[in-house]
């Protein structure tokens, strides 16, 4: 962020506490996230539905739902990012065919673009 955003942020965040106190709890989940820091996960989630924040309150439910898996999934340095990547292609290169060409010129683009 430039200068003149972190500013207005600032501003805007002084002027709603509820706001500021939602950035709080973004911001902590984020740094769980990006440092890898899933065993954080319970008690985010303990303070996130003690807030008075009904977004949090609503959010924090569906992770405890499936705690291992969410903790898992911000405890491990290895993700599915390149399996969804090609996965995403195949369905974009389908979008534009559709209609036009059948599955074996699907196939052979599929396999001319790896």
């Amino acid at each position: 962020m430039t200068e003149r955003d972190r500013i207005q942020l600032k501003d805007v965040l002084a002027n709603c506490p509820e706001l500021e106190a939602l950035a709080g709890h973004v911001r902590s989940f984020a740094h769980m996230l990006t440092q890898v820091q899933g065993h954080h996960l319970p008690v985010w989630i303990e303070a996130a539905t003690a807030t008075d924040l009904p977004s949090l309150q609503r959010f924090a439910p569906h992770l405890e739902r499936d705690l291992d898996a969410v903790t898992a999934g911000l405890s491990q340095t290895w993700n599915s990012g390149v399996v969804e990547a090609h996965v995403n292609r195949i369905k974009m290169l389908k979008r534009q065919m559709f209609g036009r060409a059948g599955f074996g010129l699907l196939r052979e683009r599929v396999l001319l673009h790896s």
